[in-house]
């Protein structure tokens, strides 16, 4: 489950990186490590962390990400791909700490994953499904550039995506 040769993705305030397989045991075991924020890890990297062993793809250069402020910050989130994608089209999801929330962390992730999603041929479309209740990552999404594309299964998630 090595993942250190996959290169880090950097954007202007974050670096995008994968999860070590030491950095997953510790999720699963309700360990802490001192480069986390305070706050981290969130049930959804819990949640991700316990998938990781079922799903080798998600190891891999367009799999998940730990989501680390610059200049030696802490981890602060994860964002990743639900790889692989099935007739071109690929999800993301992404998850920021309450304790750094409102910063644009969360949108600025997803526009680097989602443009090194590109990067891939087979991939022509991202998208995310969010609850229609949940405002602040409907405009993590919008601002991200993605677009509402309708309703996934039911009134209360929208499917929200951008293609090349």
């Amino acid at each position: 489950m090595s993942s250190s040769f996959i290169a880090e993705l950097v954007t202007e305030r974050l670096v995008l990186r994968p999860w070590t397989a030491s950095e997953v045991d510790a999720v699963v075991a309700g360990k802490r490590l001192p480069h986390w924020a305070d706050d981290f890890p969130a049930e959804g990297d819990r949640v991700i962390a316990g998938l990781l062993g079922d799903h080798p793809a998600w190891w891999g250069g367009h799999g998940h990400r730990l989501v680390v402020e610059r200049d030696g910050g802490p981890v602060v989130g994860s964002i990743g791909l639900f790889w692989p994608p099935e007739d071109g089209v690929v999800e993301i999801g992404y998850g920021i700490v309450p304790s750094r929330r409102g910063r644009g962390y969360a949108s600025e992730a997803t526009r680097a994953l989602t443009a090194h999603a590109f990067t891939a041929p087979e991939v022509h479309a991202v998208h995310a499904q969010v609850e229609v209740s949940n405002p602040a990552s409907v405009r993590v999404l919008e601002k991200a550039g993605f677009r509402l594309l309708g309703a996934v299964t039911s009134e209360d998630i929208a499917r929200y995506g951008v293609t090349r």
